[in-house]
């Protein structure tokens, strides 16, 4: 799975999104849709990581569920 099938699916991986960073709210992946630069920031805002720190959570995110 790639960020544009994330995107394309973005109300099916919403779920796993919320239940792996539960610090994020509805209204916030609503406002997300899926874009990665868009949850890279607010995944920077809630936790405190770096763009690189954030991504790699990201990264290892999708490729725990190919």
């Amino acid at each position: 799975m790639n960020w544009d099938i994330i995107e394309g699916k973005w109300d099916q991986v919403k779920g796993s999104i919320k239940e792996q960073w539960g610090n994020l709210t509805d209204d916030e992946l609503t406002e997300i849709a899926g874009k990665k630069d868009k949850l890279a920031g607010k995944l920077q805002e809630k936790y405190g990581w770096t763009k690189e720190e954030a991504e790699q959570h990201m990264d290892d995110f999708v490729r725990e569920r190919t």
